[in-house]
């Protein structure tokens, strides 16, 4: 593995943990995660392609040295100028969680033309509800409810994001933090290393971001990989997004919570090849 670091438009720097050759592949995390989350798929992936993982700015312990409130906006761009530094003209890119919403905000702002594939891992394009949209986050996160989150972040970040995925729609995972089992232990140190202050500023521009009518744009095959125990959203929300994605497909993960492909790191690999390769 090899770990670069190159300038953003803005001058921030930018870290980008590469591995393997071939084919590229983008792999974009979720929020308050790190590269380091795509781990157990890196091994089997790196034998044929050449793994792309970026820490989002102000992500992986990498404290930033300019603007300390980032957003999603430019979370997008810095996509771009990744693309732009390793001189990629098309990539096949995954985004879990945050990631997800950052394609599809690079999708917005730029289009796909970079894009050879795409795949979603468990995401709505939008996370607030309201009376006519129960597909965000619990199918209940309305104003409300996402003032009272926001605040119980800035009390206490770490306690808080914890609580956001233990308190939703997957009993084990509350079951689990209750008993402060070893994972939680170990997700709670993780999160010390994050800079609360910018992510929270990339978290509310998340929140009141839309990309519902930016699916249909996608003209580009999609894999969704969406679990049937998500931690935040149920199968209407994976069915929406796949019935809005021209070239979709769509893969339910039984008993997977936020995180489908770690679950079943061996299927995701085949399902993920066999869209970048036969399409």
């Amino acid at each position: 593995m090899q770990h670069e670091v190159i300038s953003a438009d803005d001058g921030e720097e930018l870290h980008v943990y590469r591995s393997g050759r071939g084919t590229p592949i983008l792999l974009l995390h979720g929020w308050t995660s790190s590269h380091a989350s795509w781990s157990p798929l890196i091994e089997t992936l790196s034998r044929q392609y050449q793994l792309l993982r970026p820490d989002a700015r102000g992500h992986g312990g990498h404290e930033l040295k300019g603007n300390q409130q980032p957003d999603v906006k430019q979370l997008a761009l810095d996509v771009i100028n990744l693309l732009d530094h390793f001189q990629i003209d098309r990539i096949a890119a995954v985004g879990h969680s945050m990631g997800a919403l950052t394609l599809w905000q690079c999708i917005q702002d730029f289009g796909t033309e970079r894009f050879s594939h795409l795949c979603f891992i468990d995401q709505s394009p939008k996370l607030l509800t309201n009376e006519t949209w129960r597909c965000g986050i619990y199918g209940d996160f309305e104003d409300a409810h996402a003032q009272r989150l926001l605040d119980d972040l800035e009390a206490d970040f770490v306690e808080a994001v914890l609580r956001m995925i233990a308190f939703g729609l997957n009993n084990k995972a509350r079951e689990t933090y209750l008993r402060n089992s070893s994972g939680w232990r170990a997700a709670r140190d993780a999160l010390r290393h994050i800079n609360p202050q910018s992510a929270l500023a990339i978290w509310r521009s998340l929140v009141v971001a839309d990309y519902r009518e930016v699916l249909a744009t996608i003209q580009v095959p999609a894999l969704l990989a969406y679990g049937t125990s998500s931690n935040f959203y149920t199968e209407a929300t994976a069915r929406y997004v796949a019935s809005r994605l021209p070239q979709a497909k769509l893969s339910f993960y039984e008993e997977a919570d936020h995180c489908p492909h770690l679950l079943e790191p061996d299927r995701f690999i085949r399902e993920l090849i066999e869209m970048i390769s036969t399409h």
